[in-house]
């Protein structure tokens, strides 16, 4: 699968710990463009237990891109791109650096992440 960083830049960019098996999260290794969701820790954000079409890419701590097929670390940094332009305007309303939300498998959290920084939110496109 192709980077999605080579069709727009990301949204922005968290902070991850995967949970443990013993936490709820999964007991299998997970790999580069897995199509997690995204869901706010605070529920007053959209509906509760509403989950987002935004997608992570894990990178290095010196930001490239980590490569195809092979296990993830269980924490990390991974940059965030948001799936559906409809949502655009919502989620640069609420995406700011320090907000926390979870990487999701339906509505398992399987990661805690925290966002650290704000990329190209605000200048990708909405449709």
């Amino acid at each position: 699968m192709a980077s999605y960083s080579e069709h727009l830049p990301p949204d922005f960019r968290v902070s991850y710990r995967l949970f443990s098996a013993e936490e709820g999260g999964r007991k299998t290794s997970h790999f580069q463009h897995i199509r997690w969701d995204f869901s706010y820790e605070d529920e007053t954000i959209g509906k509760p237990n509403q989950v987002f079409l935004i997608w992570p890419e894990f990178i290095s701590d010196s930001g490239q891109v980590l490569p195809e097929g092979q296990p993830m670390p269980k924490q990390g940094l991974a940059d965030m791109f948001i799936a559906n332009p409809a949502f655009r305007a919502f989620h640069s309303q609420h995406i700011k650096v320090g907000v926390r939300g979870y990487f999701r498998e339906g509505f398992r959290k399987i990661a805690l992440c925290e966002v650290v920084e704000i990329l190209a939110l605000h200048q990708n496109p909405t449709s």
